[in-house]
């Protein structure tokens, strides 16, 4: 039988700030509504409110000297600490963002040079033909580039690919908009290597989809809600029900359509990682998702949380999700050999992508 190459990964990382920004400082607050009008409701009632309706309870914010490729590198250097893998030998550098490094002093989105290059500068990669390169793809960003490191290890044309997701979100949120709350910082990692195998294992499909008729500005950049802010700044902004109106309708359909790629069935799916955004809206998607077999009892335990402690992080939230749990750092879960992972995401475009994954035996 003619072998075939898959996409399997081979090393994780992660880098969580050390600053730990709890609910309650957000209490004294003045947050306004989408008109500027503020809101009367006493601050405790509000931010107690926004639990219930996100499950988030604190976030992690980057340190004042830090911006989104700083947390790149630290994330790729973690992984490739716990790794053998000699960073000589990367034939692709992919970062995954969507507003650039951002100082705490001057919140402008830096481009230039990319984020990527940035981090295999920090690496002190001295080989050319290691590329380094951007993507930004809204939240399903790092899933995006995983699914292009598989065309390329697929394809031959290379055997080992970094991913890495990094965001600052709290350098772009508005302090005067509740939807602040939602937001934080971080990086994961991944490293992609090509097998050589007549087994079907790795990445067994994928699936991406781009909604931009309607749904292109259910999140933009806009000024702040508070009429008097002064600043010229532009924060993320976000149509929350239509966002999540989206996201039980699209999310649910991608993932069966990749199983169904697959050939495999709900029951064969071991855990879904899914992208951290809202813990009930995660928990509707799920729930849509198994009714779509007909299911209606959900086994404990296939979706890994962990938002309700490090709030949403965007392209950061699924690769430091998989990396906690390889590491243990995550109780009670964990990913065995042969178990079938589905990753997912949503997010600004709107785009909505999906992964199948089977992870090797002797891994």
């Amino acid at each position: 039988m003619r072998k075939t190459f898959y996409s399997v990964i081979t090393g994780t990382g992660s880098y969580l700030p050390t600053r730990i920004v709890k609910n309650e400082e957000f209490i004294p607050t003045a947050f306004f509504d989408a008109d500027g009008v503020r809101l009367t409701k006493p601050g405790a009632e509000i931010v107690e409110r926004f639990a219930q309706i996100t499950d988030i309870r604190e976030r992690r914010y980057a340190e004042a000297d830090q911006v989104a490729s700083d947390l790149a590198f630290l994330a790729a250097e973690n992984l490739l600490a716990t790794c053998s893998a000699d960073r000589e030998q990367l034939d692709y550098i992919l970062v995954a963002h969507n507003f650039g490094d951002i100082t705490q002093a001057n919140r402008r989105s830096d481009f230039v040079p990319t984020l990527a290059a940035r981090v295999k500068h920090k690496l002190g990669i001295q080989n050319p033909h290691c590329v380094a390169y951007d993507l930004p793809f809204g939240c399903p960003g790092w899933l995006q580039g995983v699914i292009q490191a598989d065309y390329y290890l697929r394809s031959g044309d290379a055997q080992r690919v970094l991913v890495i997701g990094a965001e600052t979100l709290s350098r772009v949120c508005d302090p005067h908009d509740r939807d602040s709350m939602i937001y934080s910082d971080g990086a994961g990692a991944v490293l992609l290597e090509a097998r050589e195998t007549n087994e079907p294992l790795g990445i067994l499909c994928h699936g991406s989809r781009s909604d931009t008729i309607q749904a292109a500005h259910l999140l933009r950049m806009a000024t702040s809600c508070n009429p008097e802010y002064v600043g010229e700044e532009l924060f993320l902004k976000m149509e929350g029900r239509k966002l999540y109106e989206y996201a039980l309708k699209t999310v649910p359909q991608a993932i069966k359509d990749c199983l169904d790629k697959a050939d495999l069935g709900i029951a064969d799916m071991s855990k879904l990682l899914i992208h951290q955004a809202n813990g009930k809206m995660d928990e509707g998607i799920l729930k849509r998702l198994y009714a779509l077999y007909g299911e209606t009892s959900i086994p404990a335990g296939i979706m890994p949380m962990t938002i309700s402690w490090l709030g949403n992080s965007s392209v950061a939230t699924l690769p430091t999700l998989l990396d906690l749990i390889e590491k243990g750092k995550l109780p009670g879960t964990t990913i065995n050999p042969g178990d079938v992972l589905v990753f997912a995401s949503v997010g600004a475009g709107m785009n909505c992508n999906a992964v199948v994954y089977r992870v090797p035996f002797g891994e």
